[in-house]
């Protein structure tokens, strides 16, 4: 992901926000219940054959890669959606390969995330949300993220797409452009009608923005995109700082996670996924499960701490 990409890394303030004020709203709406929340862990994609002798095992075949991503991680950020709408036959592949614990969570089209209105009157989103639903339960949370241009002047835009998008499919929204962040007022009302339409709020981690890095959570779900910079000590100290917010979050009443893990071109993310794991299972009472690294050479799990 080149969003907000730095570089230059001494400047940068990687502590996070306080939590704005709006989150009291949301959280008094949440009950506290048995059921341990689940985390979900991810990355952006399966492709990687990088990743062989790593996450997957020596001398895996690429037809392969899905099965075994899906039995090392428990999500994934599903780009492959945001270019086009896959077929009937492709989305039965996915579910029936995938772990039964296991959550896609595809990104919205981008001839409906970047269009004026954001689809409302276009047979695509219908078709994109028929297609999807067709996961049944590995389907996760979709999102759709708003293009650089899309201001907070275009909010009715985005009620009026939360309007017509189908009730069922869990969506996360994210939003980029800097007025969204330029007064506390706009962001209030910008997680006003997330929350008002039981939709969450993607939170973006990355260097170069610090501003999209909003903290606001609407829904009892949450979903973070985490950019790493190749595994640089800051990227460790960032993930403890989240795990920190997370379990204040769990306290009160949050019930899930989707943390995807972003690194330069995607090979080091499973390092990064390594640690948020362990972070979690440490510090963290929590359901969650990720992947175990293999040995070099002879494929069996080792562990990086």
């Amino acid at each position: 992901m080149k969003f907000g990409k730095l570089q230059d890394l001494s400047n940068v303030d990687f502590q996070l926000p306080p939590d704005p004020p709006f989150n009291v709203k949301t959280y008094e709406n949440w009950v506290i219940e048995k059921e341990l929340p689940k985390v979900y862990i991810g990355c952006t994609g399966w492709g990687m054959k990088e990743w062989v002798g790593k996450v997957y095992p020596k001398n895996a075949k690429a037809k392969d890669y899905l099965g075994h991503y899906t039995k090392q991680f428990n999500t994934i950020e599903l780009n492959t959606t945001h270019y086009r709408i896959p077929n009937e036959k492709t989305i039965e592949k996915w579910r029936l390969e995938s772990s039964k614990d296991f959550r896609y969570c595809p990104k919205i089209l981008q001839a409906i995330s970047h269009s004026r209105h954001l689809g409302i009157n276009d047979d695509r989103l219908l078709e994109f949300c028929n297609a999807v639903a067709g996961l049944e339960e590995t389907l996760g949370c979709c999102f759709i993220q708003l293009p650089p241009y899309f201001g907070v002047d275009r909010l009715p835009v985005l009620e009026a797409f939360l309007n017509k998008f189908p009730a069922e499919i869990p969506l996360a929204v994210e939003v980029r452009h800097e007025s969204w962040f330029e007064e506390d007022s706009n962001l209030e009302q910008l997680l006003e009608c997330l929350n008002r339409h039981k939709i969450s709020a993607v939170i973006t981690d990355v260097a170069g923005r610090r501003d999209v890095l909003h903290m606001g959570v609407t829904t009892e779900t949450t979903m973070i995109r985490f950019v790493g910079n190749n595994l640089h000590e800051t990227d460790y100290s960032r993930i403890d700082r989240w795990v920190n917010r997370l379990n204040l979050w769990f306290e009160k009443g949050l019930k899930e996670v989707y943390f995807f893990t972003h690194e330069p071109d995607n090979i080091l993310a499973p390092e990064m996924s390594v640690y948020l794991l362990n972070q979690l299972q440490k510090h963290s009472n929590v359901d969650v499960r990720g992947p175990k690294l293999l040995k070099p050479n002879d494929g069996e799990q080792m562990s990086l701490f």
